[in-house]
């Protein structure tokens, strides 16, 4: 049989379907000629109801003619006022009908109120049925509007039996029609079914090639143009899908943030990195730009790339609180390529702090220099002028002495902290009593805190407390932070070292009385050279110390695998917390 007979045969099939469609569209005009008599009827039955109320000059009983016209006409019949209130109900005992709903607004009733016959269909509140009302003014009288509702089960009920009978009368059709081409449609069958095997196989990735023969037919040519553009595009697809997978090798290797937006500005790549410094979803891909990207800056680069600028490099923060620094790049796709925009960003925070602490520490070193040696300077003159007076010149040396061990103390503090960053520093680990090494350092400190009229005094919590670490280094530790809170505490003051103990840690708080530390300079007071307040020192004319120590402390604590932190007490002063790790059980 030819490829004409069959498709003749699939005609036969096609005008049954088309049978069907018509079965169904003449139902469903059955049913809207059903409504279109429903609801001329309850137009003529409204309109009497109005007339029969018109010019009625006594109060009506409370739902008792709603009742006697809704019998006779077998609907529903409500009367109304005008200001939508609910006068009588057919279906509503009288006793109830304060708590009907106000009918003002319903869509029935204002189109009556607009001078027309209201018609609406619309489940009922009351009855819960599918119904249609038909609603029509009063010319005078209590009564102002008369509304007539019909419940449309009967008519539904009616179209699916019509419906039923004409579907079973369908289906024995096609039982005929089916009979009728079973045995030409089998051959056809195997073919088709032929050729979406091959299709499968395509899929799922098998473009080898089978022995199989097509045919000299219109589907065996079907299937030759099948086969052989799957196995053009399953070459393209490999190689599509090896580029793809270089490119997110290369992608998820970048430490620099890459986002492509399409020519509608919606995301269609990110790599993990991007994802990261701008703190987006796992899933942001086909979100618009602007849904993401919440820096001001770089949604105007994007927009501009996208209007086919080309925005100059620029640096921003994403972030602000997270202090982070980002360049951004912004270049366009070009329209032949689908449009679009690349954004990259290249995380330049720790070159930012790099070359602040650069410069600050080129600054703060050149001050701690050249204000012991400008007192040198001046006090070498001034002795070079007094050579007679002997007590001037032990007052000006001693200054000297002074400043000159303050100079000593600066370069050894810049080699320990230069031994620090780079790891030189050796630790001696062993048991350490923190009681001892406490008091150790409180029996140093004890001619500088009665110069200061200070008293220290220790909590017992460390008492018989063990650690692992550095017995010289630990001191360090805690006879700068001792030294710091003597020299920042008040005449007549108090230092307090505490602690806390749980099964892993010890918490060493040093709290002193002196004029605290601003809120916001509280997480830097850890960098080298960095001091809140110079004017804190004890004496102005005393040089003070190197500005070094607490950033020493940090590495010195850290290099034990703890921490240290600083907050404000209340009522004044500070409170620096060592934590450091407990020494383990034998």
């Amino acid at each position: 049989m030819t490829f004409r007979t069959r498709t003749f045969i699939a005609l036969l099939v096609t005008t049954t379907a088309a049978l069907a469609v018509s079965t169904a569209l003449i139902s469903s005009r059955m049913r809207d000629g059903l409504l279109t008599d429903v609801e001329d009827g309850l137009r003529a039955q409204v309109r009497l109801a109005a007339e029969l109320l018109a010019d009625r000059g006594e109060p009506i009983p409370a739902g008792t003619e709603a009742e006697v016209l809704g019998g006779l006409i077998d609907a529903r019949v409500t009367f109304i006022d005008d200001t939508g209130r609910v006068l009588g109900d057919s279906q509503v005992p009288a006793h109830r009908l304060p708590d009907v709903d106000n009918h003002l607004q319903r869509e029935e009733i204002q189109e009556a109120l607009a001078g027309e016959i209201g018609i609406a269909v619309r489940q009922s509140a009351t009855t819960g049925v599918l119904t249609m009302y038909v609603a029509s003014a009063v010319r005078r009288g209590p009564i102002r509007f008369v509304r007539i509702g019909v419940p449309l089960t009967s008519i539904d009920e009616q179209v699916a039996e019509t419906r039923r009978l004409a579907w079973l009368g369908l289906a024995v059709g096609l039982v005929v029609a089916l009979l009728l081409t079973w045995g030409t449609s089998a051959l056809l069958s195997r073919r088709i079914q032929a050729i979406a095997h091959l299709a499968q196989r395509f899929r799922n990735g098998d473009f080898s090639r089978p022995r199989q023969d097509f045919g000299d037919d219109e589907i065996a040519a079907v299937a030759r143009a099948l086969d052989e553009t799957a196995r053009d595009l399953g070459s393209r697809l490999e190689e599509v899908a090896r580029e793809r997978a270089h490119m997110d090798a290369v992608l998820q290797g970048m430490i620099e943030g890459a986002l492509l937006v399409d020519g509608q500005g919606r995301l269609v790549l990110s790599n993990p990195a991007i994802r990261s410094m701008l703190r987006l979803t796992d899933a942001p891909q086909g979100k618009h730009f602007l849904e993401l990207v919440r820096n001001p800056d770089i949604a105007a680069q994007l927009t501009a790339a996208l209007a086919g600028q080309r925005p100059e490099a620029a640096e921003v923060q994403v972030d602000r609180q997270s202090r982070q620094s980002f360049i951004t790049r912004v270049v366009p796709v070009e329209t032949t390529r689908g449009g679009g925009a690349v954004l990259v960003l290249y995380d330049v925070t720790d070159m930012r702090r790099a070359d602040q602490v650069r410069r600050d520490f080129v600054a703060n070193v050149s001050h701690e220099l050249r204000t012991p040696l400008t007192a040198i300077r001046g006090y070498v003159e001034a002795l070079t002028d007094t050579v007679d007076d002997e007590s001037q010149s032990r007052r000006f040396l001693d200054i000297i002495a002074r400043h000159a061990a303050r100079m000593e103390r600066l370069v050894n503090d810049l080699l320990r902290l230069a031994r620090l960053d780079a790891r030189q520093e050796q630790i001696q680990l062993a048991a350490v009593q923190v009681d001892v090494l406490l008091d150790q350092v409180l029996t140093e400190m004890e001619s500088a805190a009665i110069a200061r009229n200070v008293t220290m005094s220790i909590d017992d919590g460390a008492r018989g407390v063990v650690l692992t670490g550095d017995p010289a280094k630990l001191h360090d530790v805690f006879r700068n932070l001792t030294e710091n809170a003597i020299n920042y505490s008040p005449e007549g003051g108090d230092i307090v070292i505490s602690s806390a103990v749980d099964q892993q840690w010890l918490d060493l708080s040093i709290s002193d009385r002196g004029p605290g530390i601003p809120e916001a300079e509280l997480p830097r007071i850890f960098e080298r050279f960095y001091r809140v307040d110079r004017s804190r020192t004890r004496d102005p004319r005393d040089p003070g110390g190197t500005g070094l120590g607490l950033s020493i402390v940090r590495h010195l604590v850290e290099l034990h695998g703890g921490r240290v932190s600083a907050c404000n007490r209340d009522g004044g002063g500070t409170t620096v917390t060592v934590r450091l790790p407990l020494a383990p059980s034998a």
